[in-house]
Protein backbone atom coordinates (compact mmCIF):
# COMPACT_ATOMS: atom_id res chain seq x y z
CA UNK A 1 0.00 0.00 0.00
CA UNK A 2 2.90 2.36 0.71
CA UNK A 3 5.17 1.05 -2.04
CA UNK A 4 6.22 3.74 -4.55
CA UNK A 5 8.30 1.52 -6.79
CA UNK A 6 8.13 2.71 -10.38
CA UNK A 7 6.70 6.12 -9.47
CA UNK A 8 8.34 9.42 -10.43
CA UNK A 9 8.22 12.32 -7.98
CA UNK A 10 9.23 15.97 -8.44
CA UNK A 11 10.19 17.81 -5.25
CA UNK A 12 10.70 21.55 -5.61
CA UNK A 13 13.23 22.97 -3.17
CA UNK A 14 14.16 19.38 -2.46
CA UNK A 15 17.86 20.02 -1.96
CA UNK A 16 17.69 20.85 1.74
CA UNK A 17 15.62 20.95 4.92
CA UNK A 18 12.07 19.64 4.80
CA UNK A 19 12.24 19.15 1.04
CA UNK A 20 15.27 16.87 1.23
CA UNK A 21 13.71 14.96 4.11
CA UNK A 22 10.59 14.30 2.05
CA UNK A 23 12.60 13.50 -1.08
CA UNK A 24 14.58 10.92 0.87
CA UNK A 25 11.39 9.37 2.23
CA UNK A 26 9.86 9.03 -1.24
CA UNK A 27 13.08 7.58 -2.66
CA UNK A 28 13.35 5.11 0.22
CA UNK A 29 9.79 3.98 -0.56
CA UNK A 30 10.87 3.20 -4.13
CA UNK A 31 10.17 6.37 -6.14
CA UNK A 32 12.57 8.01 -8.54
CA UNK A 33 12.92 11.51 -7.09
CA UNK A 34 13.64 14.57 -9.24
CA UNK A 35 14.90 17.52 -7.22
CA UNK A 36 14.06 20.88 -8.77
CA UNK A 37 15.79 24.03 -7.58
CA UNK A 38 17.79 27.08 -8.55
CA UNK A 39 21.02 26.02 -6.81
CA UNK A 40 22.40 23.38 -9.15
CA UNK A 41 25.41 22.63 -6.95
CA UNK A 42 23.27 22.08 -3.85
CA UNK A 43 20.85 19.91 -5.82
CA UNK A 44 23.69 17.80 -7.22
CA UNK A 45 25.00 17.22 -3.71
CA UNK A 46 21.54 16.21 -2.51
CA UNK A 47 21.21 13.73 -5.38
CA UNK A 48 24.65 12.30 -4.60
CA UNK A 49 23.65 11.87 -0.96
CA UNK A 50 20.45 10.04 -1.94
CA UNK A 51 22.27 7.79 -4.37
CA UNK A 52 24.77 6.75 -1.71
CA UNK A 53 21.77 5.18 0.05
CA UNK A 54 21.06 3.16 -3.08
CA UNK A 55 18.04 5.26 -4.02
CA UNK A 56 17.04 6.64 -7.43
CA UNK A 57 17.42 10.42 -7.73
CA UNK A 58 17.90 13.11 -10.36
CA UNK A 59 18.15 16.92 -10.40
CA UNK A 60 16.90 19.56 -12.81
CA UNK A 61 17.85 23.21 -12.40
CA UNK A 62 14.80 25.48 -12.52
CA UNK A 63 13.41 28.68 -11.04
CA UNK A 64 9.88 27.58 -10.21
CA UNK A 65 8.61 31.17 -10.08
CA UNK A 66 9.24 31.43 -13.84
CA UNK A 67 6.46 30.09 -16.06
CA UNK A 68 8.77 29.12 -18.90
CA UNK A 69 11.27 27.37 -16.65
CA UNK A 70 8.45 25.41 -15.01
CA UNK A 71 7.24 24.25 -18.43
CA UNK A 72 10.79 23.21 -19.32
CA UNK A 73 11.17 21.41 -15.98
CA UNK A 74 8.20 19.13 -16.55
CA UNK A 75 9.06 18.58 -20.20
CA UNK A 76 12.51 17.43 -19.08
CA UNK A 77 11.01 15.12 -16.46
CA UNK A 78 8.99 13.43 -19.21
CA UNK A 79 12.02 13.16 -21.50
CA UNK A 80 14.20 11.61 -18.80
CA UNK A 81 11.65 9.50 -16.93
CA UNK A 82 8.55 9.18 -19.12
CA UNK A 83 5.95 9.84 -16.42
CA UNK A 84 4.96 12.00 -13.45
CA UNK A 85 3.12 10.53 -10.48
CA UNK A 86 3.91 12.78 -7.51
CA UNK A 87 4.55 16.50 -7.06
CA UNK A 88 5.75 18.03 -3.80
CA UNK A 89 5.67 21.85 -3.85
CA UNK A 90 8.18 22.71 -1.15
CA UNK A 91 10.11 25.72 -2.49
CA UNK A 92 9.82 28.48 0.09
CA UNK A 93 11.12 31.86 1.18
CA UNK A 94 10.41 34.51 3.79
CA UNK A 95 11.27 38.06 4.79
CA UNK A 96 11.03 38.67 8.55
CA UNK A 97 9.84 42.23 9.03
CA UNK A 98 6.90 44.05 10.55
CA UNK A 99 4.10 44.36 7.96
CA UNK A 100 4.50 48.11 7.63
CA UNK A 101 8.23 47.70 6.95
CA UNK A 102 7.78 45.35 3.99
CA UNK A 103 8.47 46.77 0.57
CA UNK A 104 6.19 45.78 -2.29
CA UNK A 105 9.11 43.96 -3.89
CA UNK A 106 9.70 41.91 -0.72
CA UNK A 107 6.02 41.04 -0.38
CA UNK A 108 5.73 39.95 -4.00
CA UNK A 109 8.98 37.98 -3.80
CA UNK A 110 7.65 35.87 -0.93
CA UNK A 111 4.30 35.40 -2.67
CA UNK A 112 6.02 34.33 -5.89
CA UNK A 113 8.28 31.74 -4.27
CA UNK A 114 5.65 30.28 -1.94
CA UNK A 115 2.35 30.62 -3.80
CA UNK A 116 2.89 31.48 -7.46
CA UNK A 117 5.37 28.62 -7.85
CA UNK A 118 2.80 26.24 -6.35
CA UNK A 119 0.22 27.36 -8.91
CA UNK A 120 2.63 27.07 -11.83
CA UNK A 121 3.90 23.61 -10.88
CA UNK A 122 0.43 22.27 -10.08
CA UNK A 123 -0.93 23.49 -13.40
CA UNK A 124 1.94 21.92 -15.32
CA UNK A 125 1.72 18.67 -13.36
CA UNK A 126 -2.03 18.39 -13.81
CA UNK A 127 -1.76 18.10 -17.59
CA UNK A 128 0.63 15.16 -17.27
CA UNK A 129 -1.21 13.45 -14.41
CA UNK A 130 -4.55 13.71 -16.18
CA UNK A 131 -3.16 11.93 -19.22
CA UNK A 132 -1.55 9.36 -16.92
CA UNK A 133 -4.83 8.68 -15.15
CA UNK A 134 -3.75 9.51 -11.61
CA UNK A 135 -1.54 11.71 -9.49
CA UNK A 136 -0.61 12.94 -6.03
CA UNK A 137 0.08 16.59 -5.25
CA UNK A 138 1.49 17.59 -1.86
CA UNK A 139 1.73 21.33 -1.16
CA UNK A 140 3.77 22.52 1.80
CA UNK A 141 2.00 25.06 3.96
CA UNK A 142 3.00 26.10 7.46
CA UNK A 143 1.76 26.73 10.98
CA UNK A 144 1.38 30.25 9.65
CA UNK A 145 -1.27 28.95 7.27
CA UNK A 146 -3.38 28.88 10.45
CA UNK A 147 -1.77 31.25 12.94
CA UNK A 148 -0.45 34.80 12.86
CA UNK A 149 3.00 36.24 13.60
CA UNK A 150 3.97 39.92 13.60
CA UNK A 151 7.17 39.28 11.63
CA UNK A 152 5.66 37.03 8.92
CA UNK A 153 2.79 38.85 7.20
CA UNK A 154 3.88 38.02 3.65
CA UNK A 155 4.84 34.46 4.55
CA UNK A 156 1.58 33.84 6.40
CA UNK A 157 -0.47 35.27 3.55
CA UNK A 158 1.32 33.08 1.04
CA UNK A 159 1.02 29.92 3.13
CA UNK A 160 -2.66 30.58 3.86
CA UNK A 161 -3.07 30.91 0.12
CA UNK A 162 -1.38 27.54 -0.39
CA UNK A 163 -4.04 25.84 1.74
CA UNK A 164 -6.96 27.50 -0.04
CA UNK A 165 -5.43 26.82 -3.44
CA UNK A 166 -4.97 23.16 -2.45
CA UNK A 167 -8.64 22.88 -1.52
CA UNK A 168 -9.67 24.39 -4.83
CA UNK A 169 -7.58 22.11 -7.02
CA UNK A 170 -8.66 19.11 -4.92
CA UNK A 171 -12.27 19.76 -5.86
CA UNK A 172 -11.40 20.52 -9.49
CA UNK A 173 -9.20 17.52 -10.12
CA UNK A 174 -10.76 14.75 -8.02
CA UNK A 175 -12.61 13.53 -11.10
CA UNK A 176 -9.21 13.06 -12.79
CA UNK A 177 -8.08 10.77 -9.93
CA UNK A 178 -5.60 13.38 -8.70
CA UNK A 179 -5.46 13.81 -4.93
CA UNK A 180 -4.23 17.19 -3.69
CA UNK A 181 -3.33 17.79 -0.05
CA UNK A 182 -1.35 20.24 2.05
CA UNK A 183 1.10 19.49 4.85
CA UNK A 184 1.55 22.10 7.57
CA UNK A 185 4.93 21.60 9.23
CA UNK A 186 5.37 22.95 12.71
CA UNK A 187 8.65 24.33 13.95
CA UNK A 188 11.16 22.09 12.18
CA UNK A 189 14.90 22.55 12.70
CA UNK A 190 16.09 23.71 9.26
CA UNK A 191 18.22 26.51 7.81
CA UNK A 192 15.08 28.64 7.48
CA UNK A 193 14.06 28.29 11.14
CA UNK A 194 17.64 28.61 12.35
CA UNK A 195 17.57 32.05 10.76
CA UNK A 196 14.30 32.77 12.54
CA UNK A 197 15.84 31.86 15.90
CA UNK A 198 18.62 34.36 15.26
CA UNK A 199 16.17 37.13 14.40
CA UNK A 200 13.32 36.47 16.86
CA UNK A 201 14.37 36.71 20.49
CA UNK A 202 13.34 33.75 22.64
CA UNK A 203 11.76 31.84 19.75
CA UNK A 204 13.42 28.52 20.55
CA UNK A 205 12.21 28.54 24.15
CA UNK A 206 8.70 29.74 23.25
CA UNK A 207 8.22 26.98 20.69
CA UNK A 208 9.55 24.38 23.10
CA UNK A 209 7.19 25.55 25.85
CA UNK A 210 4.13 25.45 23.59
CA UNK A 211 4.80 22.14 21.82
CA UNK A 212 3.25 19.18 23.69
CA UNK A 213 5.83 16.81 22.17
CA UNK A 214 8.47 18.80 24.04
CA UNK A 215 10.88 19.27 21.16
CA UNK A 216 11.45 20.95 17.83
CA UNK A 217 10.78 18.79 14.79
CA UNK A 218 13.33 17.38 12.37
CA UNK A 219 13.02 16.93 8.59
CA UNK A 220 12.72 13.17 9.17
CA UNK A 221 9.43 13.83 10.99
CA UNK A 222 7.87 14.64 7.60
CA UNK A 223 8.84 11.26 6.09
CA UNK A 224 5.71 9.36 7.07
CA UNK A 225 3.20 11.96 5.91
CA UNK A 226 5.07 12.33 2.61
CA UNK A 227 4.89 8.62 1.81
CA UNK A 228 1.28 8.36 2.97
CA UNK A 229 0.05 11.21 0.80
CA UNK A 230 2.11 10.03 -2.18
CA UNK A 231 0.92 6.43 -2.00
CA UNK A 232 -2.20 4.41 -2.65
CA UNK A 233 -2.92 4.53 1.08
CA UNK A 234 -4.36 8.04 0.59
CA UNK A 235 -6.46 7.44 -2.53
CA UNK A 236 -9.63 8.70 -0.77
CA UNK A 237 -7.89 11.61 0.99
CA UNK A 238 -8.00 14.96 -0.80
CA UNK A 239 -8.30 18.65 0.05
CA UNK A 240 -6.86 18.24 3.55
CA UNK A 241 -4.33 20.40 5.41
CA UNK A 242 -2.52 18.16 7.87
CA UNK A 243 -0.37 19.64 10.67
CA UNK A 244 2.87 17.82 11.49
CA UNK A 245 3.81 19.90 14.48
CA UNK A 246 4.06 17.89 17.67
CA UNK A 247 0.77 19.41 18.80
CA UNK A 248 1.87 23.05 18.49
CA UNK A 249 -1.33 24.14 16.70
CA UNK A 250 -3.68 22.61 19.28
CA UNK A 251 -1.91 23.65 22.48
Amino acid sequence: MFDLTGKVAVVTGGNGGIGLGMAGALARAGATVVIAGRNAEKSSQAVADLKTQGWSADAIEADVTDEHQVARLFQEVMVRHGRLDILVNNAGSTVRKAPEALSLQEFLQVMDVNLTSTFLCCRAAHALMKVGGSGKIINIGSMLSLLGAPYAAAYGASKGGVVQFTRSIATAWAAHNIQCNAVLPGWIDTELTQGARQQVAGLYEKVLARTPAGRWGEPADLAGIAVFLASGASDFVTGTAIPVDGGYSIA
